[in-house]
């Protein structure tokens, strides 16, 4: 069900779809930053990055949004048990 408050604003995806967004997303972001640093450390600041980079980082993106949904659960286990829950008040 799609609702909008007021002008311009946009559906949002219902939070279900939480489990999949957010490793899409972090994915993105981190394979972008770190095939970014490790080509230009390579390569340096030459044209051959702006050709490379996008290849190295799909590259990665493919590898690393699988791996994510695979490890999440492990990971979340992990952080149960190192880390306190939070208080009833807050």
């Amino acid at each position: 069900m799609k609702t909008l408050s007021h002008k311009g604003a946009r559906a949002k995806l219902p939070a279900r779809y939480a489990a999949i967004i957010m490793p899409l997303v972090l994915s993105v972001l981190m394979t972008f930053v770190v095939s970014a640093i490790s080509t230009l450390k390579s390569l340096g600041p030459t044209p051959l990055f702006l050709s490379t980079w996008p290849v190295a980082w799909a590259l990665s993106w493919l590898v690393a949004f699988p791996t994510l949904l695979a490890v999440l659960p492990l990971v979340r286990r992990i952080v149960t048990w190192i880390v306190h829950p939070p208080s009833p008040t807050g």
